[in-house]
């Protein structure tokens, strides 16, 4: 004899809203990340592929993930084709001061927008922000015509003083996340006989360690990955980044793919190192910016 026990309507409802949806939720949730990364893993897994085989493997049909014989010395015959180690040197001169530049500008220009008061503070803010509306492509013939009379092409000064002004991005960024630093620290060090410079220093710097980090991480991105700039501003050899040497050297070997992936993956190594190690502050940086816009 079976026993059958239906449950009440209402127990069935409250066990599938409580147990049921939550986790297939989950699931769908979890499903979609994974194929995001599948997507996004695809490319990068294919050049590391591509990087170790044959010229003749890459052409075959249909084509094959592991390279048979794996061909290590790819990455030696792609570095030493074109002076690529001059090519690191220049990017990373360029990324570097880039940052530091940044940063340092930026971070000063929104300790003022958050911190002071003074006419006209929220139209000056506006009118900051109202430049990420300015397509690059529009500053390029009077920042080129700029950099010529100051005789600035072919070098590198096109490429890093300009951040020692600023980014509107970065300025936005840092002052949102300023405003989340209570004002009562700064009255309390004012007390001690602190003065603005040393507040902004001591204090406020330290605490903004993930929004400078968020900022110095975006930079690092956009200055080591920059094609246009060096196409625009550089036309020696000597002078070339990273960027622009893998474009000379895709025009020179133009059949060898093996080659040009293997130089395309170390050239990635940098930003992947920079992104995991300051991750942490990147996503927190982020995560909190906006949660200070109401204080301003």
């Amino acid at each position: 004899m079976t026993v059958n026990i239906a449950l009440p309507t209402s127990t069935r409802q409250h066990f599938l809203r409580e147990k049921v949806y939550p986790f297939l939720s989950v699931v769908a949730i979890y499903a979609i990340l994974l194929v995001g990364a599948v997507m996004i893993f695809f490319p990068f897994a294919w050049t590391i592929s591509t990087s170790l085989k044959t010229e003749q493997q890459v052409l075959e049909y249909p084509p094959t993930w592991v390279p048979d014989p794996v061909q290590w010395e790819n990455y030696p015959d792609a570095l030493t084709a074109r002076p690529f180690d001059r090519y690191y040197v220049n990017t990373t001169i360029i990324t570097v001061l880039s940052v530091i530049g940044q940063v340092a500008s930026s971070a000063v220009v929104a300790y003022g927008f958050a911190r002071f008061r003074f006419p006209g503070r929220g139209i000056m803010f506006l009118i900051v922000l109202s430049t990420l509306m300015i397509p690059f492509h529009m500053l390029i013939i009077p920042r080129f015509i700029l950099f010529k009379y100051l005789g600035w092409l072919d070098t590198f000064a096109p490429l890093i003083i300009p951040n020692f002004f600023g980014g509107a991005f970065s300025i936005f960024l840092l002052r949102q996340y300023f405003l989340t630093i209570p004002l009562d620290l700064d009255e309390a060090a004012k007390m001690d006989g602190a003065n603005s410079m040393q507040i902004f220093l001591r204090i406020i710097l330290p605490l903004a360690r993930p929004a400078l980090g968020a900022v110095a991480v975006f930079e690092f991105m956009s200055s080591w990955n920059d094609f246009l700039g060096p196409l625009i501003y550089l036309s020696s050899d000597r002078n070339y980044t990273v960027s622009i040497g893998l474009a000379a050297f895709r025009n020179d070997y133009f059949t060898a793919w093996h080659l040009y992936m293997a130089a395309a993956a170390v050239a990635m190594i940098a930003p992947l190192v920079v992104f995991f190690l300051a991750q942490k502050y990147f996503i927190s940086g982020v995560a909190l910016t906006g949660s200070g816009g109401s204080k301003g």
